[in-house]
């Protein structure tokens, strides 16, 4: 299954069934870089969305962690170093998840999440105020 920008998540459940799905990556493909010409409402709102899923410290440092990993980290790999219950974690993971940065496969019943580069990528072009961003 694709999503409307082609990229399939694939999913590993406990039973083995190989299963795709897609994701929506809406916040980013609707925002537009700062230094780009005026935004429209909805370019800002989408790019809004998007700070406001960094705007916890503790979600910036699970990017930073994700970041310095070389492969999917599992969310229970991820609560010591942040000192937070593993439900908070993975509400946290969920609202980065949902904003388009990360990737979440499911292997057997824990979620591995690993940075998405075509998000980081435009993230980057977002705040490139020197030539306007990615157009």
């Amino acid at each position: 299954m694709s999503g409307s920008d082609g990229r399939t998540l694939t999913r590993f459940p406990a039973g083995g069934n190989l299963k795709s799905m897609s994701v929506d990556l809406s916040p980013l493909t609707c925002c537009a870089p700062l230094a780009g010409p005026i935004l429209s409402n909805e370019e800002a709102g989408a790019t809004a969305l998007l700070f406001r899923a960094l705007g916890e410290p503790a979600r910036v440092r699970i990017m930073n962690l994700l970041v310095a990993a070389d492969t999917p980290v599992c969310v229970c790999e991820l609560v010591e170093p942040l000192g937070l219950a593993q439900g908070t974690v993975s509400h946290h993971l969920k609202r980065l998840t949902d904003a388009g940065l990360l990737d979440r496969e499911e292997r057997g019943k824990w979620a591995y999440f690993s940075i998405n580069a075509e998000a980081m990528t435009r993230l980057a072009s977002l705040v490139d105020l020197s030539e306007g961003g990615c157009r």
